[in-house]
């Protein structure tokens, strides 16, 4: 399970022939030291395969996918602020909560574009149980409606 902070390692994939077999995971994690530290557990896994394994080669390749943009929007509170007025417009009491990365809001921040994550309307992401409220949708399109107007206030000034 990925109970509250904990970092995960999750395998999408696995491919395999006679000769070999590729395994695909996404690591997710709410620190580089997470990140890092899943890294590493996987470095040992496959050094000890080759150890268990005489003749077995076993290549760990990584390659960044998505990080936290905790450590872009910490520089950048204004951008969460105006998010949080904009749903208070709504009605709504904003709620601040951490993510592993793992979304358009994280590479975008990593590319000199500072975004949070603002919600939705979807409950249990990328799972069977996965659905959506039309209602919140609504006040996700309000939100950003709204956000829209406070930027434009902001470039006013």
């Amino acid at each position: 399970t990925t109970e509250k902070r904990e970092s995960f390692l999750h395998p999408v994939a696995i491919n395999g022939e006679v000769g070999q077999s590729v395994v695909r995971f996404i690591v997710r994690g709410f620190t580089e030291e997470d990140l890092a530290a899943r890294r590493k557990s996987l470095e040992e896994i496959a050094a000890q395969t080759e150890k268990d394994f005489p003749g077995a080669k076993v290549a760990v390749e990584f390659k960044v996918q998505y990080r936290n943009m905790k450590q872009v929007l910490d520089k950048h509170p204004e951008i969460v602020e105006l998010a949080m007025e904009a749903v208070r417009r709504t009605g709504e009491t904003p709620m601040l909560n951490s993510i592993r990365g793992g979304t358009d809001g994280a590479q975008l921040s990593f590319k000199g574009l500072p975004t949070p994550n603002v919600f939705a309307g979807a409950i249990n992401f990328h799972g069977k149980q996965e659905w959506v409220c039309l209602e919140w949708m609504a006040k996700s399109v309000e939100t950003g409606l709204h956000l829209a107007f406070l930027w434009g206030q902001q470039e006013a000034r």
